[in-house]
């Protein structure tokens, strides 16, 4: 069993550790809202009739169909790519959260006593 001076040091780590999960649901949350953006505009396309154009930085392009088809397509499976590898991320973390929640809880109980 670790010493009740660590006490204090785990818990800020574990402070730290439900901060980094914070972040990352952000950042999931952020990258979620592109991917939705991305899925309407690509549906959005599918309609259109007639000249498309394109954002680039703060200037509109005139391009075709099919390259800003695949310009979203290749932007749809690189957010996808990241909002995976985020989900493996949360689920490591959400791990090691909860067994330091517990570590803790069995610690300050036995502390109390």
């Amino acid at each position: 069993m670790k010493k009740d001076s660590d006490l204090g040091k785990d818990l800020v780590e574990y402070e730290n550790l439900e901060k980094q999960l914070e972040v990352l649901l952000i950042q999931k949350h952020q990258l979620q809202i592109q991917l939705n953006e991305i899925n309407h505009a690509l549906g959005q396309l599918k309609k259109a009739k007639g000249e498309v154009y394109k954002s680039v930085g703060s200037i509109i392009l005139h391009t075709t169909k099919e390259d800003a088809d695949n310009d979203l397509s290749e932007r749809q499976e690189l957010i996808q790519v990241k909002v995976n590898a985020i989900a493996k991320q949360e689920e490591k973390l959400r791990a090691t959260v909860m067994e330091s929640q517990k570590s803790l809880q069995e610690r300050m109980k036995g502390h109390e006593e």
